[in-house]
């Protein structure tokens, strides 16, 4: 047709309906004019063999330079970047013209094709049921998840089986470690119904990092005895290959893309507390479940059968109540009640919490706490094990090492602060301590925060005479109560005459 060129495909049409079909009908069926049959018949070469090749419009800008200057570059350093190449140019030849960016990325590109160095290349595996299970953690701290207002540094344990596409995640509310690793992937294999028979992490380099070179054969002994209870054979990728655990790696993506867009249809990233996120992630993770339940039920078939009891997830350690009424674990203090100064004390370090043993009893269960990114210590107070000697001693509270961490909530805190600029020194301790005794001897803490935080709005300092009667009421108003004794001889009526003989 006139004003559009013929291309390879109609002048081959042409040429095989030319053999049975007169020229005017074969160009109608290839789709040109009979002019332009009766030339192809004179010249039977395909339109892209007829072309002459393109030459160049323009002079070439990087002309004596890229072959005598950027090669080096790319020889002496290839990974150099072509920006960082431009940049360098620009800088040795201000005066002369490259060009644009693009146009130097090109030629690089097309060098780097020619003549760079050889990439390495990725093995795309295909995965037996019941055979590899994969566990890593990754970051969450950019979904802004909160836990009563205050921001949660935390982990994700994800666990994996690729073959069936089985998960499970876990918070972590502290680093890689060993007791995460082992708490996590025990969660996991149980939650699965089975064990596969090998297991994949990482290198384990945060779990090793700051520790000396026995405490690291430790751990990779406790390790290997982990992954020997449930019959799995421990194997690592290579350090800093993260592709070779590719089949969780790009998991961790399409997992906190999950959660993400269950946030969003919350509504909220706030939780009341810990266990509430943990559900929450809980049915994020059942939810992609439910999406893989054929090929999960049938995995779960070539798994091996979990032993009878789970196996060791903390670490235990010893540790001696000192006369600051607690111990100092991992660069935290825990107070404990008093009673406990000099014992010698067992304790099971888990992620999220501490277990306090006294021989074989368990006396207490303690929050974990975190040391500061600074390497300043941590504190985990609890104002009921020193309150009966701090009100002994009301002005040490001035002072105290861990006094931030005392107050149980910011009302406290803040009517301290306030009694400090109203009252003098000696006065808000010796308040603010009678306050503190309130709260554990009523049991109104909650109640008796409150109130301070009416008081601190209304700038006004709170009457301990008033809150004693609200919340320590006089004997005398109690009602008596009077308890009157019934005969035993009117139990004789429940019995029937004729049993009675």
């Amino acid at each position: 047709m006139a004003g559009r060129h013929i291309n390879d495909h109609q002048v081959r049409l042409f040429m095989t309906n030319r053999r049975n079909d007169p020229v005017a009908l074969a160009a109608a069926k290839a789709g040109f004019s009979p002019a332009t049959g009766y030339r192809v018949l004179q010249d039977a070469r395909l339109p892209s063999q007829r072309q002459t090749p393109r030459s160049r419009r323009r002079p070439d800008p990087l002309a004596g330079i890229f072959d005598e200057v950027v090669v080096p570059m790319l020889e002496a350093a290839p990974g150099l970047r072509p920006i960082a190449i431009f940049e360098e140019l620009r800088r040795r030849y201000p005066e002369t013209v490259f060009g644009s960016r693009r146009t130097l990325e090109r030629r690089i590109r097309d060098w780097r094709a020619m003549n760079g160095q050889d990439r390495e290349v990725i093995f795309r595996q295909v995965h037996e049921a019941g055979r590899l299970g994969l566990s890593d953690f990754t970051c969450m701290n950019d979904l802004a998840v909160s836990i009563a207002g205050q921001p949660l540094d935390h982990l994700l344990y994800h666990f994996r089986l690729p073959c069936g596409g089985f998960e499970h995640g876990h918070v972590i509310l502290g680093g890689e470690s060993f007791v995460a690793l082992a708490e996590g992937l025990q969660n996991a294999l149980w939650s699965a119904g089975g064990a596969p028979k090998l297991h994949r992490t990482d290198s384990l380099s945060a779990a090793f990092r700051n520790l000396d070179a026995d405490a690291r054969i430790d751990l990779t002994k406790r390790y290997d005895a982990l992954c020997a209870h449930y019959g799995m054979e421990p194997t690592r990728n290579n350090r800093g290959v993260a592709h070779e655990n590719g089949a969780i790696e790009s998991a961790h993506g399409h997992i906190k893309a999950a959660v993400k867009d269950a946030l969003l249809l919350r509504g909220s990233a706030d939780f009341a507390d810990l266990a509430d996120y943990r559900r929450f992630i809980d049915e994020v993770v059942n939810a992609r479940n439910r999406r893989h339940g054929p090929g999960i039920d049938a995995e779960r078939k070539c798994l091996q059968p979990l032993p009878d009891v789970r196996t060791t997830d903390y670490e235990e350690i010893l540790v001696t109540v000192t006369s600051s009424g607690g111990f100092t674990l991992r660069k935290v203090f825990y107070t404990v009640p008093s009673r406990l100064i000099g014992h010698r004390m067992r304790v099971r370090l888990y992620d999220d919490r501490l277990d306090v043993f006294i021989g074989g009893t368990r006396l207490m269960t303690l929050p974990r706490g975190r040391a500061g990114m600074n390497g300043k210590h941590g504190h985990v107070v609890d104002y009921r094990h020193v309150i009966h000697s701090l009100r002994r001693k009301p002005m040490a509270l001035l002072g105290l090492v861990y006094r931030d961490s005392l107050f149980p909530r910011d009302a406290y805190r803040l009517m301290f602060d306030h009694l400090l600029e109203v009252q003098g020194e000696r006065e808000a301790c010796r308040t603010t301590v009678e306050l503190l005794a309130m709260a554990h001897e009523r049991a109104c803490e909650a109640e008796l925060a409150g109130l301070l935080t009416e008081d601190l709005a209304a700038r006004r300092t709170p009457c301990l005479t008033t809150l004693r009667a609200r919340f320590c009421p006089d004997p005398a108003d109690l009602p008596e109560v009077v308890v009157e004794l019934v005969p035993l001889s009117i139990y004789d009526g429940l019995i029937e005459p004729g049993e009675a003989a």
